[in-house]
C-alpha cells in the first residue's frame, strides 16, 4: 500500500497560514496512508492524539535537514513503506530529498513553496541550496505568478513546477455567524470593527492599521481595530497605539486556535491586512489564507500589495489592494467600506462566490495527490 510521508515544521498546534495549509492537506489523505514527521511543539501530545493518522515529533523545536533528522526521515519512510514524500515547505527541508530517494526508495518527492522561499531565491548562497532542492525533487509547487518568477529563475530552466494554492473550508468560514460572543468578550458593543488576524510581525502591516485608525475614526466615529494573533511586534504595536491616541480603540486579542477564528470574522465588518514587502523584496507575503477565509465569511478585504497577496482579491470587486506603507490610502479604503455598507456587502458576496469557485481544499488535495502519484500537469 502506497503511503506518503509529510516532512514539515509547519504543523499545529503551531499557528500560521502554512500550518493551516499542511494540516488541511493531511486531513484529506486516507488516514492509513499518511505519516507526518514534524518538530516538537508545546501541546503537541494532546493535539496529535486526536488525529486519525500517525504524527512523529522530532525532539527539536525546529526541524532542520541535519544528518540525524534526515536519517530519521529515511527510517520512517522505510518503516511505513512510503513511496512518496511531501515537503510542506521546500526550504530547507527539501534538502533531505536525495537521501530519501537513495536510501528509502522513495519514488516521488514534491516540495511546496510559499513566501519565504523568495528570500532563498534572491540570496546567493541560499539560491544554490534552493536549486539543489529543485534538482532532487520531482516537482516544486508555487502559489502564483509573483512567487513563481523569482523561484523559477533560481531553480533553472529544467525545474518542474506546478501551481498549488491553499483553500478554505467554506462550511466553517461562512456568512451568518453569531457576532455576539466576540463582541461581548472584547467590549466591542455595536461599534464598527476592522479585523486583522495574523502573526504580529512587521510584514503584516498592523502598524499601518494603527496609524490609519485616527483618520478612520474621524469619519466613522467609534471604529475599533481588533488584532488577533501573537508575535514579537506586540510591544511596538501597543506603544504605537498610545502614541496615536487610540489605545482604547485597539484590541489585541492574542493568538487563537484556527478553529475559533470564524467567530472573529463573524464579529467584524471589514478584514484588513495591509502587508508590505521588506528587506528589499527578500521578505514578501506568499498569498494570505486569511484573506480567503475572510472572503468566505462574507467580508470585504483590504489587501497589501506584497508578493502574491493581491491574488487573493479582485481589486475593486471583492475588496481593495493598497500600498501597505501608506496609512492614508488604507484609511481611505476602510472609510469607504465602513460608510457604504451596501457596497461592502456586495463585495463580501462576490468574495465568497469566488472562493467557492476557485479556492477549495478539495481541489487543492486532488492536485497534490496527483503530483505525489506522478500525475498532474506542470504549469
Amino acid at each position: 500500500m502506497h503511503r506518503t510521508l509529510v516532512v514539515t515544521n509547519d504543523f499545529p498546534p503551531r499557528q500560521g497560514g502554512i500550518e493551516t495549509f499542511v494540516k488541511a492537506m493531511a486531513d484529506r489523505f486516507p488516514p492509513d496512508r499518511l505519516v507526518v514527521y514534524t518538530s516538537a511543539e508545546p501541546g503537541a501530545a494532546a493535539h496529535d492524539a486526536a488525529l486519525p493518522y500517525r504524527v512523529v515529533r522530532d525532539r527539536a523545536r525546529t526541524l532542520l535537514p541535519t544528518p540525524r533528522a534526515t536519517a530519521r526521515a529515511v527510517a520512517l519512510a522505510r518503516e511505513h513503506g512510503c513511496g512518496s514524500v511531501w515537503f510542506g515547505a521546500a526550504a530547507p527541508l527539501g534538502l533531505m530529498a536525495g537521501r530519501l530517494r537513495r536510501e528509502a526508495g522513495v519514488r516521488r518527492l514534491v516540495a511546496t513553496t510559499h513566501g519565504h522561499e523568495v528570500w532563498w531565491a534572491r540570496t546567493p548562497g541560499a539560491r544554490t541550496l534552493l536549486r539543489r532542492i529543485g534538482a532532487e525533487v520531482d516537482v516544486v509547487t508555487y502559489l502564483g505568478a509573483s512567487t513563481r518568477a523569482p523561484i523559477g529563475a533560481a531553480l533553472g530552466a529544467d525545474a518542474r513546477l506546478a501551481r498549488l494554492v491553499p483553500g478554505v473550508d467554506t462550511g466553517v468560514f461562512r456568512p451568518g455567524g453569531a457576532p455576539g460572543p466576540v463582541r461581548r468578550r472584547y467590549g466591542l458593543g455595536d461599534a464598527p470593527v476592522v479585523l486583522c488576524a495574523a502573526r504580529l510581525v512587521a510584514r503584516k502591516g498592523q502598524d499601518t492599521l494603527i496609524r490609519a485608525l485616527p483618520a478612520v475614526r474621524a469619519r466613522v466615529p467609534g471604529t475599533r481595530l481588533l488584532l488577533v494573533g501573537s508575535g514579537p511586534y506586540e510591544r511596538r504595536l501597543r506603544r504605537l497605539a498610545d502614541a496615536h491616541g487610540v489605545t482604547g480603540a485597539v484590541v489585541l486579542a492574542g493568538g487563537h486556535a484556527h478553529a475559533v477564528l470564524p467567530s472573529f470574522y463573524a464579529a467584524a465588518d471589514v478584514f484588513a491586512m495591509p502587508c508590505r514587502s521588506r528587506r528589499r523584496g527578500l521578505e514578501v507575503e506568499g498569498l494570505g489564507i486569511v484573506y480567503l477565509e475572510a472572503a468566505a465569511a462574507g467580508l470585504p478585504v483590504v489587501v497589501g500589495d506584497s508578493g502574491g497577496a493581491p491574488d487573493a482579491v479582485r481589486d475593486g470587486g471583492t475588496g481593495h489592494v493598497v500600498d501597505g506603507e501608506d496609512a492614508g490610502a488604507v484609511a481611505h479604503r476602510l472609510v469607504e467600506l465602513l460608510t457604504d455598507r451596501h457596497a461592502s456587502r456586495l463585495m463580501g458576496e462576490k468574495g465568497r462566490d469566488r472562493v467557492l469557485r476557485e479556492w477549495t481544499w478539495g481541489r487543492t488535495y486532488d492536485t497534490l495527490a496527483g503530483l505525489l502519484g506522478g500525475g498532474g500537469p506542470s504549469q
